[in-house]
Protein backbone atom coordinates (compact mmCIF):
# COMPACT_ATOMS: atom_id res chain seq x y z
CA UNK A 1 0.00 0.00 0.00
CA UNK A 2 1.70 3.26 -0.60
CA UNK A 3 1.57 5.98 2.12
CA UNK A 4 -0.43 8.40 2.33
CA UNK A 5 -0.59 11.82 0.52
CA UNK A 6 0.43 14.61 3.22
CA UNK A 7 -1.41 17.75 3.70
CA UNK A 8 -1.81 21.20 5.26
CA UNK A 9 -4.92 22.41 6.25
CA UNK A 10 -5.54 26.46 6.63
CA UNK A 11 -8.74 27.10 7.74
CA UNK A 12 -9.20 29.63 10.39
CA UNK A 13 -12.81 28.25 11.74
CA UNK A 14 -11.58 25.59 14.06
CA UNK A 15 -14.95 23.54 14.02
CA UNK A 16 -14.67 23.77 10.32
CA UNK A 17 -10.85 22.52 10.25
CA UNK A 18 -11.61 19.67 12.61
CA UNK A 19 -14.07 18.39 10.50
CA UNK A 20 -11.94 18.81 7.25
CA UNK A 21 -9.23 16.77 9.03
CA UNK A 22 -11.25 13.80 10.07
CA UNK A 23 -13.10 13.65 6.36
CA UNK A 24 -9.81 13.55 4.99
CA UNK A 25 -8.10 11.18 7.26
CA UNK A 26 -10.78 9.05 6.53
CA UNK A 27 -9.99 8.30 3.50
CA UNK A 28 -6.88 6.16 4.71
CA UNK A 29 -5.28 8.18 1.88
CA UNK A 30 -4.59 11.53 3.14
CA UNK A 31 -2.36 12.56 6.41
CA UNK A 32 -2.78 16.00 7.60
CA UNK A 33 1.03 17.04 8.45
CA UNK A 34 -0.04 20.37 9.95
CA UNK A 35 -2.67 23.16 10.14
CA UNK A 36 -3.21 26.49 10.24
CA UNK A 37 -5.88 29.27 10.71
CA UNK A 38 -4.51 32.10 9.12
CA UNK A 39 -2.83 32.97 5.92
CA UNK A 40 0.56 33.77 7.06
CA UNK A 41 1.27 30.41 9.69
CA UNK A 42 -0.54 28.80 7.01
CA UNK A 43 1.97 29.87 4.29
CA UNK A 44 4.83 29.02 7.38
CA UNK A 45 3.85 25.49 7.13
CA UNK A 46 3.78 25.06 3.60
CA UNK A 47 7.09 26.36 3.28
CA UNK A 48 8.11 23.99 6.14
CA UNK A 49 6.89 20.86 5.44
CA UNK A 50 6.70 20.92 1.45
CA UNK A 51 3.09 19.16 1.42
CA UNK A 52 1.86 16.61 -1.22
CA UNK A 53 -1.16 19.39 -1.24
CA UNK A 54 -2.33 22.56 0.46
CA UNK A 55 -5.86 22.87 1.32
CA UNK A 56 -6.79 26.44 1.71
CA UNK A 57 -9.81 28.42 2.96
CA UNK A 58 -10.04 31.37 0.52
CA UNK A 59 -11.38 33.78 2.99
CA UNK A 60 -8.07 33.94 5.45
CA UNK A 61 -7.20 36.46 8.18
CA UNK A 62 -3.68 38.33 8.22
CA UNK A 63 -3.29 36.28 4.13
CA UNK A 64 -6.29 35.82 2.12
CA UNK A 65 -6.23 31.83 0.47
CA UNK A 66 -5.82 33.62 -3.07
CA UNK A 67 -2.82 35.23 -1.83
CA UNK A 68 -1.64 32.33 0.04
CA UNK A 69 -1.97 30.18 -3.34
CA UNK A 70 0.29 32.80 -5.32
CA UNK A 71 3.07 33.09 -2.68
CA UNK A 72 2.91 29.17 -2.34
CA UNK A 73 3.55 28.18 -6.10
CA UNK A 74 6.92 30.43 -5.54
CA UNK A 75 8.25 29.22 -2.70
CA UNK A 76 7.02 25.64 -2.84
CA UNK A 77 6.23 24.46 -6.60
CA UNK A 78 5.45 20.89 -6.16
CA UNK A 79 3.07 21.59 -3.40
CA UNK A 80 -0.65 21.55 -5.03
CA UNK A 81 -3.34 23.81 -3.97
CA UNK A 82 -6.88 23.05 -3.74
CA UNK A 83 -9.07 26.06 -2.27
CA UNK A 84 -12.17 26.31 -0.32
CA UNK A 85 -14.98 28.33 -0.47
CA UNK A 86 -18.59 29.08 0.62
CA UNK A 87 -18.96 31.02 -2.45
CA UNK A 88 -19.34 30.41 -6.13
CA UNK A 89 -18.03 34.17 -7.12
CA UNK A 90 -16.80 33.92 -10.99
CA UNK A 91 -14.42 36.74 -9.37
CA UNK A 92 -12.96 34.59 -7.26
CA UNK A 93 -12.60 31.46 -9.14
CA UNK A 94 -11.23 33.31 -11.89
CA UNK A 95 -8.79 34.79 -9.66
CA UNK A 96 -7.98 31.76 -7.70
CA UNK A 97 -7.31 30.17 -11.26
CA UNK A 98 -5.38 33.30 -11.76
CA UNK A 99 -3.54 32.56 -8.49
CA UNK A 100 -2.35 28.87 -9.64
CA UNK A 101 -4.92 27.20 -7.86
CA UNK A 102 -5.19 23.10 -8.89
CA UNK A 103 -8.91 22.84 -7.32
CA UNK A 104 -11.70 24.78 -6.34
CA UNK A 105 -14.00 23.13 -4.41
CA UNK A 106 -17.40 24.49 -2.18
CA UNK A 107 -16.85 23.58 1.53
CA UNK A 108 -20.66 22.66 1.36
CA UNK A 109 -20.03 20.22 -0.83
CA UNK A 110 -20.53 16.25 0.17
CA UNK A 111 -17.12 15.05 2.47
CA UNK A 112 -16.44 12.66 -0.36
CA UNK A 113 -16.10 15.40 -3.29
CA UNK A 114 -13.78 17.61 -1.03
CA UNK A 115 -11.65 14.37 -0.64
CA UNK A 116 -12.04 13.30 -4.45
CA UNK A 117 -10.45 17.18 -5.08
CA UNK A 118 -7.79 16.79 -2.86
CA UNK A 119 -6.85 13.28 -4.43
CA UNK A 120 -7.50 14.68 -8.27
CA UNK A 121 -5.01 17.75 -7.04
CA UNK A 122 -2.36 15.50 -5.69
CA UNK A 123 -2.27 13.01 -8.61
CA UNK A 124 -1.43 16.14 -10.64
CA UNK A 125 -5.18 17.25 -11.85
CA UNK A 126 -7.62 20.10 -11.94
CA UNK A 127 -10.66 19.73 -10.01
CA UNK A 128 -13.27 22.49 -10.01
CA UNK A 129 -16.80 21.52 -8.04
CA UNK A 130 -19.00 20.70 -11.04
CA UNK A 131 -20.76 23.81 -10.43
CA UNK A 132 -17.72 26.33 -10.57
CA UNK A 133 -16.37 23.96 -13.70
CA UNK A 134 -19.42 25.53 -15.82
CA UNK A 135 -18.41 29.29 -14.92
CA UNK A 136 -14.58 28.09 -15.65
CA UNK A 137 -15.98 27.25 -19.14
CA UNK A 138 -18.51 30.00 -19.94
CA UNK A 139 -14.95 32.15 -18.72
CA UNK A 140 -12.66 31.08 -20.18
CA UNK A 141 -14.34 28.35 -23.04
CA UNK A 142 -14.31 31.35 -25.73
CA UNK A 143 -12.39 31.06 -28.21
CA UNK A 144 -9.36 33.51 -28.91
CA UNK A 145 -7.30 32.04 -31.90
CA UNK A 146 -8.58 29.45 -35.09
CA UNK A 147 -7.67 26.09 -33.97
CA UNK A 148 -5.26 25.77 -36.93
CA UNK A 149 -2.93 27.97 -35.33
CA UNK A 150 -2.36 25.24 -32.18
CA UNK A 151 1.18 24.29 -31.31
CA UNK A 152 0.01 21.23 -30.24
CA UNK A 153 -0.54 17.46 -31.91
CA UNK A 154 -3.95 15.70 -32.02
CA UNK A 155 -2.48 13.27 -29.36
CA UNK A 156 -1.75 16.53 -27.17
CA UNK A 157 -4.90 17.94 -27.53
CA UNK A 158 -6.06 15.13 -26.21
CA UNK A 159 -4.38 14.81 -23.02
CA UNK A 160 -4.52 18.31 -22.49
CA UNK A 161 -8.31 18.06 -23.00
CA UNK A 162 -8.53 15.54 -20.38
CA UNK A 163 -6.15 17.34 -18.17
CA UNK A 164 -8.91 20.22 -17.90
CA UNK A 165 -11.69 17.91 -17.55
CA UNK A 166 -9.67 16.92 -14.21
CA UNK A 167 -8.15 13.80 -14.88
CA UNK A 168 -4.63 12.74 -13.39
CA UNK A 169 -1.65 11.39 -15.14
CA UNK A 170 -2.46 7.66 -14.59
CA UNK A 171 -6.17 7.51 -15.59
CA UNK A 172 -5.03 9.64 -19.17
CA UNK A 173 -2.54 6.43 -19.42
CA UNK A 174 -5.26 4.11 -18.78
CA UNK A 175 -7.90 5.96 -20.61
CA UNK A 176 -5.45 6.60 -23.97
CA UNK A 177 -3.97 3.01 -23.67
CA UNK A 178 -0.54 4.83 -23.27
CA UNK A 179 2.48 4.44 -20.66
CA UNK A 180 2.63 6.59 -17.92
CA UNK A 181 6.01 7.95 -18.83
CA UNK A 182 4.56 8.50 -22.53
CA UNK A 183 2.22 10.61 -20.65
CA UNK A 184 4.52 12.78 -18.58
CA UNK A 185 6.40 13.14 -21.53
CA UNK A 186 3.88 14.59 -23.72
CA UNK A 187 3.15 16.89 -20.74
CA UNK A 188 6.44 18.18 -21.10
CA UNK A 189 6.02 19.39 -24.53
CA UNK A 190 2.67 20.63 -24.12
CA UNK A 191 4.35 23.14 -21.17
CA UNK A 192 7.06 24.02 -23.11
CA UNK A 193 5.11 24.79 -26.38
CA UNK A 194 1.98 26.36 -24.09
CA UNK A 195 4.84 28.34 -22.17
CA UNK A 196 3.34 26.84 -18.77
CA UNK A 197 4.72 26.29 -16.22
CA UNK A 198 2.50 23.60 -14.86
CA UNK A 199 -0.82 21.74 -15.69
CA UNK A 200 -3.43 23.96 -14.38
CA UNK A 201 -2.12 27.20 -16.46
CA UNK A 202 -1.73 25.32 -19.59
CA UNK A 203 -5.03 23.98 -19.47
CA UNK A 204 -6.19 27.49 -18.82
CA UNK A 205 -4.04 29.20 -21.35
CA UNK A 206 -5.20 26.72 -23.68
CA UNK A 207 -8.94 27.48 -23.00
CA UNK A 208 -8.14 31.35 -23.26
CA UNK A 209 -7.04 30.47 -26.79
CA UNK A 210 -8.94 28.12 -27.76
CA UNK A 211 -6.77 25.30 -28.36
CA UNK A 212 -9.39 22.70 -26.31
Amino acid sequence: MSEPRTVVLIEDHSLTRAGLRTALEASGELRIVAEAEDGPSGLDAIVARKPDVAVVDIGLPGIDGIEVTRRARLVAPGTRVVILTVHDLETEVLAALSAGADAYCLKTSPPERIVAAVMTAADGGAYFDPGIARVVMRNLGAPNAPASSSPLTPRETEILRMIAEGHGNTEIAKTLYLGLGTVKGHIRDILEKLAAVDRTQAAVVALRRGLI
